[in-house]
């Protein structure tokens, strides 16, 4: 199904925004690839009576997580979200962008941890040279879904996912907890990056429960149009 794709907006997705299309008192955020808890610090800020639930599998980023995140409302779960149950070759990313400052090195003494994905690099390779993919290793995965009915089976207000070309595969296993899912915010590029990733065309017609909200440069907000308070 084509639908029309509204202009690219340049409103920020900052707290102010945030706090204006969940309302005030959001109960539960799932950030996925949540990398070093950067947004996770913002979403702890706005809303003080969420429970927070992040996922992450490099170990690197979990590292810098754990040191940075200290909030009881906010539990990391050093596993990968795909479209299958078990272990996986993650593709790490590592380098370092060449205009990179000295204070930004220092924040990444193992290589750059912010493209790492469960799909094997592609378009990435030649868009970002200086990101490179020079191992693989092993992560536990779990679907949405299965990870969802044991932790937290009630309904969802946002979703935010970072999955580098890995967003088929959260739909795929994630059925059941997108359609009590309020709101999903997750990148979206025109290039295949990585290998399957959907384009923004693509991933609608996986997701035709929801429209969208505002659509950016690189990422879409979605709306689930079964909520009608949404």
């Amino acid at each position: 199904m084509t639908r029309e794709l509204p202009p690219i907006s340049t409103v920020p997705i900052n707290g102010p925004f945030l706090q204006r299309l969940l309302g005030p008192e959001p109960k539960l955020i799932l950030e996925i690839g949540a990398n070093r808890g950067m947004h996770t610090e913002l979403f702890l800020r706005t809303f003080p009576t969420a429970r927070i639930h992040a996922f992450e599998p490099d170990p690197r980023a979990i590292e810098a997580f754990r040191a940075r995140i200290n909030d009881p409302r906010a539990t990391l779960h050093e596993l990968a979200v795909g479209a299958t149950n078990g272990r996986a070759e993650f593709h790490v990313s590592s380098g370092m962008p060449p205009d990179a400052t000295p204070s930004m090195q220092a924040q990444y003494p193992k290589g750059w941890d912010q493209s790492g994905s469960l799909r094997t690099p592609k378009a990435h390779r030649e868009k970002w040279p200086w990101c490179r993919f020079q191992r693989t290793i092993r992560v536990e995965v779990r679907t949405l879904d299965t990870w969802s009915r044991k932790h937290e089976p009630g309904p969802v207000d946002f979703i935010w996912a970072d999955m580098q070309g890995a967003e088929a595969d959260l739909v795929a296993g994630g059925a059941e907890t997108l359609a009590r899912t309020r709101y999903f915010y997750t990148e979206c590029f025109d290039d295949e990056l990585y290998e399957g990733a959907p384009r923004l065309g693509e991933l609608l017609d996986l997701l035709p429960a929801f429209e969208i909200v505002k659509r950016y440069e690189s990422e879409v907000l979605l709306r689930n149009t079964a909520f009608a308070s949404a």
